[in-house]
């Protein structure tokens, strides 16, 4: 049946078949079956690949394992026109046994049409590698528009949970600025979903960059920013605090600040504008 044509029918966990995941006898003789070592100039990348962004760090890496070990796992093609083959599974080997200097490399022909390669490539995509979170929340968004899974249904064959699918995909209605940013790696996933929600989204991922803002700290920066929040009030100290602060202030002549807690005690805090102003605060408590 074809699956443009017919794109209720998923892949899910048969993608092992088709891809050289499965172990069992039939599958591991139908893979020798269909293995070539093969000019790597007859490969093309596919245009399906959800992963866009390639990092040189990582190939390089990679290519100096290939040069010293070979490459191990074959890499998933099918055919297309002109004698070439384009690939549904290992593009970041392929691009990695380029840099290794490899000529040949070993493959797996499928015979599959566009809507098995596409969905082939998104799913492996997903178990398979680093997608920053973008990537990874397109991928999710195409395989429900085009191949009618449910949340839960791809949460099962991918084996993430449903919350997790349904954050991620919340990522792409960030504006184009702050989607960059995570593309860029600035940004964590954690960081983007924290600023979903938020009225003024751009402006705090600018602020969360420049301070270098844990995900924790993201997440109490966007709550405060949240629609409808009030700031909150620090509480009116009472008269005997304030005469106190007041004694000691002219007693050092600097600012105190005295945060009492009842029985869970307190703060005492001493504000200065000079390093000379410090010494002398040192200096009288060594004295005493």
């Amino acid at each position: 049946m074809d699956m443009m044509q017919a794109p209720k029918k998923r892949l899910g966990r048969g993608l092992a078949a088709l891809i050289g995941d499965d172990t069992s006898e039939d599958s591991v003789v139908q893979d020798v079956r269909t293995l070539r070592h093969m000019p790597i100039e007859m490969l093309r990348s596919s245009p399906n690949n959800p992963r866009k962004h390639f990092a040189d760090e990582d190939l390089d890496d990679l290519a100096k394992s290939i040069h010293d070990k070979g490459l191990l796992q074959p890499i998933v093609v099918r055919p297309i026109s002109g004698g070439e083959y384009e690939i549904v599974a290992g593009e970041r080997r392929w691009r990695a046994a380029q840099r290794a200097g490899i000529h040949d490399v070993p493959v797996l022909i499928r015979e599959l049409n566009d809507g098995e390669a596409l969905e082939i490539a998104l799913i492996e995509n997903i178990q398979r590698s680093d997608l920053n979170p973008l990537e990874e929340a397109r991928a999710y968004g195409q395989l429900l528009e085009q191949f009618n899974y449910t949340q839960q249904q791809l949460a099962e064959s991918i084996g993430k949970s449903r919350s997790h699918i349904a954050n991620t995909l919340r990522l792409l209605n960030l504006p184009e600025t702050v989607r960059s940013q995570i593309e860029m790696g600035n940004l964590t996933a954690g960081h983007a979903r924290a600023l979903v929600a938020t009225d003024s989204p751009t402006e705090l991922a600018d602020k969360i960059i420049k301070l270098g803002l844990s995900v924790r700290e993201a997440e109490g920066l966007a709550r405060d920013a949240a629609p409808g929040r009030k700031p909150k009030s620090k509480p009116e100290k009472d008269a005997d605090t304030k005469a106190l602060e007041r004694t000691v202030s002219e007693a050092i002549g600097l600012k105190v600040d005295i945060a009492h807690k009842g029985d869970a005690g307190g703060s005492l805090i001493i504000s200065y504008k000079t390093l000379e102003q410090l010494e002398d605060i040192c200096q009288r408590l060594r004295d005493k």
